[in-house]
């Protein structure tokens, strides 16, 4: 009997135990949070790290994207015919010379020839009263160029060409505007037509 004594009594110490020892748990987990002196040591530091790699990755694949779009693109750029290259101020062709008009080629830049595009000539250094535009196979209005390929372009300036009267030479910018359906495009420099007195 007295073995079953003990037994209960230490059943009674250990059940108090486990629930002593619990609510000490319990208010140790309550208290441990409120007690914690270390507030968010190393997250600041942890948070950077992962923002700087977001970004990186981030970077790297709007990068992949981007180059998708020019894998195909092409571009197109036009030659001057060579005596062309230069035309004088004010010269508007009324005598049916063609001295005013300019014939270009549009090639892209493996030199093969492209159709269906606009030539259009801009004031640089030298002033050009609006802007001038040929569309490429029109020899409609040309004086000086007929029968022209398809890729092939006459600029007509009827005089609109002039220099500043401080200026001997300068230069008409000519850009291409390429056919719509295609992969052509025109970002680099195009070849100048010289203005001279």
């Amino acid at each position: 009997m007295l073995s079953d004594t003990h037994s209960s009594e230490r059943t009674e110490r250990s059940a108090t135990t486990d629930r002593s020892s619990r609510s000490r748990l319990r208010n140790h987990s309550r208290t441990s949070f409120t007690r914690d002196d270390r507030a968010i040591e190393g997250l600041p530091i942890r948070l950077v790290i992962a923002l700087v790699v977001g970004v990186a990755a981030l970077a790297l694949m709007l990068n992949m994207l981007g180059g998708i779009g020019d894998v195909g693109d092409t571009e197109v750029t036009v030659e001057v015919n060579d005596e062309d290259q230069i035309i004088e101020a004010g010269v508007d062709g009324s005598d049916g010379s063609g001295d005013d008009e300019v014939l270009v080629d549009v090639i892209d830049e493996n030199g093969n020839n492209v159709e269906d595009a606009t030539v259009i000539a801009t004031a640089g250094d030298a002033q050009l009263d609006g802007v001038v535009a040929a569309d490429t196979g029109d020899d409609d209005d040309a004086q000086g160029h007929s029968g022209i390929d398809d890729h092939q372009a006459v600029l007509k300036f009827d005089g609109n060409q002039s220099l500043r009267a401080d200026q001997d030479i300068g230069t008409l910018e000519l850009e291409v505007v390429p056919p719509s359906d295609s992969n052509y495009i025109d970002e680099q420099p195009n070849p100048e037509i010289r203005v001279e007195s």
